[in-house]
């Protein structure tokens, strides 16, 4: 997209009359879907960022003609955004009291996982307003898995955690949070007077698809008394699935758990959940009263913005959730994620088989970290120039990431289109733009450049 055509839609003042509305369908057909992100093309492997499926973009569209809110009020969207959080709590193996809410997506849902486990955290120890609390909350520390999504960090940093106060838990070579390292650093945190009140595990890291232990973390919170949350915004669901359900062990009891259904089950954009076992700590630490927000039904259940800080909230969401699982059922899902993790094994094995490529990370969840291999050992600045290129030729995409600080090539698989077929193409234009950082080299019997050497 050039630099004009970026510039023109944003500056494009607001005209003097109006237009008619089928001006809306040329303005998206030239100017917006010739130039997406990308993610729905088959051989898009850049981030877990899968393509809608069409049950949820019918849904969506329906869900705005109603136009309903699900934050205050009864609706019928608002008990279908409870159905489909009760659908998503037995997918991930929680217990049958789990309530929670649909987000935008995983940020805000640690964000609210987070601001909950504070709450929780000091309501218990007894610290009201006044400098009671204000000791209190300056102690509070947080422990994540270094393999942690920036979205832990910037939530701690929301709740008003400075960065001294946020630790950075090592993993171990298997790229999961190490429990004796949480150990260590939980011990010392006490001793020097600090309150650990929250650790959060990771199901289904970013860079490199690892799966946190549960039962060991769970088993240290509640001997600490702090909350377990488990962002499993991408690989939340692993409990459905047969061949990653012993990982999953204890996810039964962790406080909290983030999912992405626009992530693992290709939900139009704009749809996470925060489940939580007990709901009741959602509505302690957000339910607010107002004159002009009141039930009408003595009998009424806790109206959704009692469990977020959105007031007004979308019933798109709630929709296109409903519509997917309904259309996926229960086998769907579990075939879909399993679809994924095949891809994910063939390409593998691509990248082992060849060998120019070298496979450094892998799962379980579906994705695959490589380095290009070099006889001067490849740089980091080989690997961007290679994703650069593979982006810029627009026949695939992938991303980079840092492996044992280094920066290497990152696909992952998260498109129901994706087949083996994607997979070559990927393979091939790795390699072809792994060629051009490599000179000509010369024929040993006529001195000049051979044909396959380009």
């Amino acid at each position: 997209m050039s630099t004009q055509r970026r510039a023109r839609l944003r500056e494009a003042p607001l005209p003097r009359t109006g237009a008619e509305l089928g001006g809306v369908l040329d303005f998206v057909r030239e100017e917006i879907a010739p130039f997406p992100t990308g993610n729905g093309h088959p051989a898009f492997f850049a981030w877990v960022n899968s393509p809608p499926a069409p049950a949820g973009i019918i849904a969506e569209l329906l869900a705005s003609a109603v136009n309903a809110t699900c934050g205050m009020g009864e609706n019928a969207l608002m008990d279908v955004e409870r159905g489909t959080v009760r659908m998503l709590a037995d997918l991930a193996g929680l217990p049958e009291s789990t309530g929670g809410v649909l987000t935008s997506g995983g940020s805000m849902a640690n964000l609210l996982a987070l601001a909950t486990a504070r709450t929780r955290f000091l309501t218990g120890r007894g610290s009201g307003d006044g400098p009671t609390y204000d000791r209190d909350h300056a102690r509070l520390t947080l422990y994540y898995s270094a393999q942690a999504h920036m979205s832990v960090i910037k939530a701690a940093a929301c709740i008003g955690l400075p960065a001294h106060r946020m630790r950075a838990v090592p993993a171990d070579e298997h790229d999961r949070l190490n429990p004796a390292a949480l150990r260590a650093a939980v011990t010392a945190d006490l001793d020097a007077g600090l309150l650990p009140f929250c650790t959060v595990t990771t199901l289904g890291t970013t860079a490199t698809g690892a799966v946190d232990p549960l039962t060991e973390v769970t088993d240290l919170c509640r001997r600490t008394g702090m909350w377990h949350h488990a962002d499993g915004a991408w690989g939340g669901l692993g409990a459905a699935v047969p061949a990653l359900a012993p990982l999953y062990q204890g996810v039964a009891d962790v406080d909290s758990l983030t999912v992405d259904p626009h992530k693992t089950l290709s939900v139009p954009v704009g749809c996470g959940a925060l489940l939580v076992p007990d709901p009741e700590h959602l509505h302690t630490a957000f339910a607010h009263r107002a004159s002009y927000l009141t039930a009408g039904e003595p009998d009424a259940l806790p109206w959704l913005s009692h469990a977020t800080i959105e007031l007004t909230r979308p019933g798109t969401r709630a929709l296109a959730l409903w519509a997917t699982l309904r259309h996926l059922g229960r086998a769907g899902v579990t075939t879909l994620i399993e679809h994924y993790l095949t891809l994910a094994d063939q390409l593998r094995d691509k990248i082992t088989a060849q060998p120019r490529l070298e496979l450094l990370a892998a799962g379980p969840w579906p994705v695959a970290c490589f380095r290009i291999t070099h006889p001067g050992g490849a740089a980091d600045d080989l690997h961007a120039r290679v994703a650069r290129r593979v982006q810029a030729a627009g026949r695939a995409y992938l991303a980079t990431v840092a492996v044992n600080d280094r920066t290497v090539l990152r696909a992952c698989l998260c498109n129901y289109r994706t087949t083996t077929d994607d997979l070559d193409l990927l393979i091939r234009e790795v390699l072809l733009a792994a060629d051009a950082d490599d000179p000509p080299r010369l024929s040993r019997t006529s001195g000049r450049h051979t044909a396959e050497d380009h």
